[in-house]
């Protein structure tokens, strides 16, 4: 494994369970959804086109290196920009992780005939 990434992910409220629906089918375990305030000015209301909905959820998950690209894929197509939770993405990779219990490897048969 080459390590985690944290995939960032800001919907407006109440659209944080879309993505982690969208999350959870490309393998991610989990997330932590942090409530937060936007402060978007009209200007970027004007250049993306959407109307900015002050109160947002960030949702963080945590995922191993070689998913993200398909848990990035499948959270833009729920929640993106042009869904109703107009969510925008994003990864930075993880130096270091404590605390997480990878799934246990399987089993061979020699350490099963032991």
């Amino acid at each position: 494994m080459n390590g985690y990434e944290m995939i960032l992910c800001i919907v407006d409220a109440g659209f944080s369970e879309l993505v982690m629906d969208a999350a959870k089918e490309e393998g991610a375990r989990g997330g932590t959804v942090i409530h937060a305030r936007g402060t978007a000015n009209k200007e970027a209301e004007q250049f993306f086109h959407i109307a900015i909905q002050p109160d947002k959820e960030i949702v963080m998950i945590l995922v191993p290196a070689e998913i993200k690209d398909n848990v990035l894929h499948a959270i833009y197509k729920n929640a993106g920009l042009k869904s109703e939770g107009k969510g925008i993405a994003f990864s930075v990779p993880v130096d270091e992780v404590v605390g997480i219990s990878a799934p246990a490897a399987p089993e061979t048969k020699e350490e099963e005939n032991k």
